[in-house]
């Protein structure tokens, strides 16, 4: 990836874009086939849980918005009328610009890639929740992480007994995570 700094134009700025929900990955793409505009997205790669049990998603950090470089005086019309896009945003007639310094800073969090993996760490003594399978639902407390082989082994209560049984860490999600009330 090339350094924006270096090829950027001294009249750019970046601004904020808003784009149709569930739409900014294919907002970026157009974007990024138009000459002297830059484009962050920023997405982040979590597990969710569905009925189907655990699943890989990538969503944008910032739902319905990207960012985005150019000359404000030449390209700003090219940029609103992208397919997906709902305009820069704006408050009246004052049009934010976001510092370069902020854009930096974000983009060295982010990474390259613009994606941010979210994993979940467990430890001994962490709640969690099943989320497939035929103990989907039930509630354990973790006791082990079993390294290596991703799986961590859990106490939880079957039949009136207190009984240690392992499961896929993809299998668990800890209390407290919106993404367990799913299960409910």
């Amino acid at each position: 990836m090339e350094n924006v700094n270096e090829v950027a134009n001294p009249n750019q700025a970046w601004f904020c874009l808003h784009s149709q929900a569930k739409h900014e990955h294919i907002v970026a793409a157009h974007l990024r086939k138009m000459e002297n505009v830059d484009v962050f997205l920023p997405r982040i790669r979590f597990k969710r849980a569905t009925r189907q049990g655990m699943v890989w998603v990538t969503e944008a950090l910032f739902p319905g918005y990207l960012f985005t470089r150019f000359d404000w005086k030449t390209s700003l019309r090219q940029v609103q009328a992208v397919s997906g896009a709902r305009g820069i945003v704006h408050f009246g007639d004052h049009w934010p610009v976001i510092p370069e310094q902020t854009m930096e800073e974000l983009r060295q969090v982010i990474g390259p890639a613009e994606l941010h993996t979210i994993t979940q760490g467990f430890a001994p003594g962490d709640t969690v929740r099943v989320a497939d399978g035929t103990l989907r639902g039930l509630h354990a407390v973790i006791s082990r992480v079993l390294p290596g082989r991703e799986r961590v082994a859990v106490l939880m209560e079957l039949l009136g007994r207190q009984t240690m049984v392992e499961l896929k860490t993809s299998s668990v999600i800890k209390e407290g995570d919106k993404r367990a009330e799913i299960l409910l």
